[in-house]
């Protein structure tokens, strides 16, 4: 290895320059880093000149990256990545762990499943902190693939949308009906798909998004049924609060119930070869991976999951 290449270029021009495409902007740059435009506009311009390139078009407001500052984000974000990993190294050599953790969870994951993590940390490995980035199923591809978090849990349907994304399952769900007290379904042991047709439905997903491939959908799809779905949501309170006002009858999975307020609700298991949901840890495969980030992910995955009775 030629360490002499190496020596024109300072570490605070590669950090300039990753907050400055991360930020979207100079001025929003400066403002996460806490230092002055000028100061990072000067590191920007040493590592152009270093580089012989233009990294950034500043015609434009904000400033947008050149192919050649796309080509270069993902070598410097590796950098920095590979640098913060040196001190966990070095701490874990010693036969502690330390090191912060960004998790990204969707809201009924994040309700049920980060305290025990937390205080599992705590007793495990107190150099450790993972810390909570909420977010929907589709959202946390993008923060995982952009660097954003170092682990999401995520269902594993709808398919990824990034290249080099691996995961371990943690566990399987029933997919329920939810409707109000004396629904004509609320005394039913169980209930069918079939059934469930005939009834406005309230189901989770992106209204917008045109993302059809959650579970509630590929359900009926494989059934070769045409649903009623007459309101999409994330949000697993305001599933309920539809469910609760007589506007439909929610069709999600289980953990989204029991983890919210469903008081004067009804959970009714749905029974169907495909109606569950299964949910995985994920990681970008292609990043370093930090020893705290690989503890946290094997404590992700040893955490007892949810009940599976009604």
């Amino acid at each position: 290895m030629n360490f002499a290449n190496a020596f024109p270029y300072r570490l605070d021009w590669i950090v300039s320059f990753v907050a400055v495409a991360r930020a979207g902007g100079f001025s929003a740059a400066a403002k996460a880093q806490h230092r002055s435009q000028p100061r990072i506009s000067s590191h920007i311009g040493a590592l152009e000149r270093v580089l012989g390139a233009t990294l950034f078009d500043r015609s434009v407001h904000p400033a947008t990256l050149t192919p050649e500052g796309r080509a270069l984000l993902p070598h410097a974000e590796d950098i920095l990545a590979r640098l913060a990993i040196l001190g966990e190294v070095t701490g874990a050599t010693g036969g502690t762990k330390r090191g912060v953790v960004r998790v990204g969870m969707y809201p009924s994951a994040a309700a049920f499943l980060y305290p025990p993590l937390v205080r599992r940390l705590r007793h495990a490995a107190p150099g450790v902190t993972a810390v909570l980035r909420e977010g929907d199923t589709l959202a946390l591809d993008t923060l995982l693939a952009d660097g954003d978090i170092d682990l999401a849990v995520r269902p594993v349907l709808p398919p990824v949308r990034a290249d080099q994304l691996a995961y371990r399952r943690l566990w399987s769900e029933p997919l329920v009906a939810v409707v109000p007290d004396g629904h004509p379904l609320s005394d039913d042991e169980a209930t069918t798909l079939a059934r469930l047709v005939g009834f406005p439905l309230v189901t989770i997903g992106e209204p917008d998004s045109g993302e059809r491939q959650f579970e509630t959908n590929l359900a009926f799809l494989q059934a070769g049924l045409q649903p009623n779905i007459a309101f999409q949501t994330n949000q697993p309170q305001t599933l309920a609060a539809l469910v609760r006002s007589g506007l439909g009858v929610g069709f999600t999975n289980r953990l989204a119930m029991t983890t919210t307020d469903h008081h004067g609700l009804v959970l009714v298991p749905v029974t169907a070869a495909h109606a569950e949901r299964q949910v995985a840890v994920w990681w970008h495969a292609a990043r370093p991976e930090s020893p705290a980030t690989t503890l946290v992910r094997d404590v992700i995955a040893v955490l007892p999951p949810p009940s599976l009775t009604p």
